[in-house]
């Protein structure tokens, strides 16, 4: 069975579009989906980084394995706690949208020796997110459909010539 021109070129509008979509969605989503994971250093009496800015909605994550000494990161106000110091931890808080503001943490074993670390949280603005989205809506087709209808107009040309 051969293949004509026109559905080569249907086939190549096909994968562009499902592309070039698929990596807008992927796009749009980033900032709710990623995750910022703060260890122990090589000293073994901070954080690192000991300094993070993330945006609401996004998580942190308190990891390290294997640490000579036990170690635990607690909240000065107590809006997170990874439980006793421990050589390996894993805790994950999640920072809601509203709990913006900055937030100092501790080692308790080695607050004194510095141990300190801070998270710094912006706010999302969920107006001028809705904004976007119904600008979004209305605005005119992306590089997708356009790519479409071109590949389509050329291969009907084509298809008429054989």
């Amino acid at each position: 069975m051969k293949i004509g021109h026109v559905t080569i070129l249907i086939f190549i509008s096909l994968t562009l579009f499902s592309g070039v979509e698929a990596s807008f969605l992927e796009k749009d989503n980033s900032n709710f989906q990623s995750e910022k994971i703060v260890t122990v250093d090589s000293t073994n009496f901070r954080f690192s980084p000991s300094e993070i800015t993330i945006n609401e909605g996004q998580v942190v994550r308190f990891f390290w394995s294997g640490e000579l000494l036990g170690h635990n990161a607690v909240e000065e106000n107590g809006l997170f706690d990874s439980g006793e110091p421990e050589t390996d931890v894993d805790y994950s808080y999640k920072f809601e949208i509203g709990s913006n503001g900055t937030y100092e943490y501790v080692c308790e074993p080695h607050e004194q020796m510095g141990m300190i670390g801070t998270i710094i949280v912006n706010p999302v603005n969920i107006e001028e997110e809705e904004e976007e989205e119904i600008e979004t809506e209305d605005a005119l087709p992306g590089l997708p459909f356009y790519s479409a209808i071109l590949i389509s107009i050329v291969a009907a040309k084509i298809h008429k010539k054989e």
